[in-house]
């Protein structure tokens, strides 16, 4: 019965998660950043200087994969490149004041379309969806893999 009750979970959560994603990127202007480079802005503003693999990483892609997505942001000097101080032989990314105000004003329109739409729930409603957001970006966070959940097959 709670193995159930937790796919289902999954699915709803999965479900709500996507339609919102593809909402949230309708609400995208044509100008908007690509996703690669919105992903390696965010993370810089969420945990900080990060070396260059280690970034890779938490976006689940090759350093090779983003090295041009760094390229470009270090070139419209959204992020800044210095040499890792405890292994020289790696380099540490970090957001710039120019990457902050660049990734505010990206999320600016999709923020501005939320906000209406929030506006329309009732306060409780309001106060589940924050919590749920947190909850969100633990679950992003987390690395069980599906048998160390249920302990049966993968979800």
């Amino acid at each position: 019965m709670e193995h159930e009750r937790l796919r289902e979970t999954a699915a709803g959560v999965r479900h709500g998660t996507l339609r919102l994603a593809q909402r949230l990127r309708a609400e995208r202007s044509a100008e908007a950043m690509s996703v690669n480079k919105l992903s390696v802005l965010s993370h810089l503003l969420r945990h900080g200087p990060t070396p260059a693999g280690a970034l890779a990483a938490a976006a689940h892609q090759r350093p090779q994969s983003l090295t041009r997505v760094f390229a470009d942001l270090e070139g419209d000097r959204l992020i800044s490149r210095a040499q890792d101080q405890s292994d020289r032989r790696h380099q540490v990314l970090d957001i710039t004041s120019a990457g902050r105000a660049a990734l505010a004003a990206d999320m600016a329109q999709r923020d501005a379309w939320l906000a209406l739409a929030l506006a329309e729930l009732t306060d409780t409603e309001r106060e589940v969806l924050r919590l749920a957001g947190q909850l969100m970006d633990r679950v992003a966070d987390a690395t069980p893999t599906p048998r160390s959940v249920t302990g049966t097959d993968a979800l």
